[in-house]
């Protein structure tokens, strides 16, 4: 048996223990936040950006635009000659209007519109714009279904939900639901305006998405999560390397395009008066060869012919001229060059920097409208 001192002995070295263990934690604890004084942060860093995802679908959303969304088929004579997609996006009195791609009705000389209840209904053509790939048609008000709910591209973030609805490949697969995320914004994407061109011929600023375009879905809503309009699907990035780039157009801006159709204003651009050529396309030309070596020219516009009594031939633009600013837009082709000529207006002066027979030169433009010639 166990007598009373040995008790005590007993319970004095249960102390001690816990004593020391008690010392020996708090002195490791003490150790570690000097040695690692961000430790306990990590910790409590990675609690506050711990997220939970519930995702329970866009049914709701998609339901809020569908209706208003129509197939677009343009005719020569009694031959479809194109299809794609558009959406109602206002109504005033008896009119209501569609916004589609001008690429969409382009060359047709009618264009009906399905709408979701399979109502098919001739349309009159407002107008269209080509360098904004925007066009309106008008139908009468009593025969729309819904009308979308235009939201804003500037509010957007990457990695916002995104959904498009169209009409891809043909009627069959009709009011197709397609959804992704937004890719990228204020992506700039050289296009061309006819498929005879030899190079782009312009650049439009557009939202990226990976949510599926295909042909077909051209004019159509890329909407956000709460079912609002944030751009018109309008180009796809075609190549066996890439998958998933999707473009669409800024509700803003088409919206101020088509506004501006409907208010019958003709959008003037302003124009030099110059005939041009990439220099990326004359590099080994025997005329400029020489030239754009021995300046080390890789690139810029070079000015081919200039037209009398121009803007251009009035500030001493020669052909053989080489353009490579406006202002201080650096010009690397004949995109970019009338994507930064077209954001000033009529009536602007500019700075336009050339390089001649390997000088750089500055002339100052005082710009002019004309819709034959940039």
């Amino acid at each position: 048996m166990i007598n009373e001192k040995q008790k005590k002995n007993y319970s004095f070295l249960i102390l001690i223990i816990g004593l020391v263990i008690f010392f020996g934690g708090m002195g490791a604890t003490y150790y570690v936040v000097k040695k690692y004084p961000d430790f306990f942060k990590t910790i409590e860093t990675k609690v506050q950006k711990k997220v939970t995802i519930t995702d329970s679908g866009i049914a709701d959303a998609v339901e809020k635009v569908y209706d208003s969304v129509v197939v677009v088929t343009a005719y020569k004579g009694e031959t479809q000659f194109s299809s794609g997609t558009g959406f109602v996006y206002k109504k005033e009195g008896n009119d209501a209007y569609i916004l589609t791609n001008n690429h969409v009705i382009n060359g047709g000389d009618s264009v009906t519109v399905t709408f979701t209840d399979g109502s098919v209904v001739k349309t009159i053509l407002v107008g269209k714009n080509e360098l904004s790939d925007i066009a309106v048609l008008k139908v009468e008000a009593k025969k729309v279904l819904s009308v979308s709910e235009i939201g804003s591209s500037e509010d957007l973030r990457v990695g916002d939900t995104a959904f498009t609805v169209g009409a891809p490949i043909d009627s069959v697969y009709s009011w197709t639901v397609t959804r992704g995320i937004i890719s990228g914004k204020d992506r700039m994407v050289e296009v061309k305006l006819s498929n005879n061109s030899m190079h782009s011929d312009y650049v439009m600023k557009v939202l990226q998405t990976d949510a599926a375009i295909n042909s077909g879905n051209s004019g159509g809503p890329l909407c956000n999560s709460n079912g609002e309009v944030v751009g018109i699907t309008s180009l796809k990035l075609v190549d066996t390397s890439v998958e998933g780039m999707g473009f669409a157009i800024p509700i803003e801006t088409a919206i101020n395009h088509a506004n501006m159709i409907v208010a019958g204003k003709v959008p003037t651009q302003p124009y030099l008066g110059v005939g041009m050529s990439n220099v990326s396309d004359v590099l080994y030309s025997a005329q400029y060869y020489n030239i754009l070596r021995q300046n080390g020219i890789t690139k810029g516009v070079i000015v081919i012919s200039v037209e009398e009594n121009s803007p251009a031939d009035k500030a001493g633009v020669r052909a053989g001229d080489i353009v490579t600013k406006i202002n201080d837009h650096e010009i690397t082709s004949i995109a970019y060059l009338r994507y930064y000529l077209y954001s000033y207006k009529v009536g602007d002066t500019v700075n336009l920097s050339i390089n001649r027979d390997g000088k750089e030169k500055k002339l100052k433009v005082i710009l002019t409208s004309n819709p034959s010639i940039i």
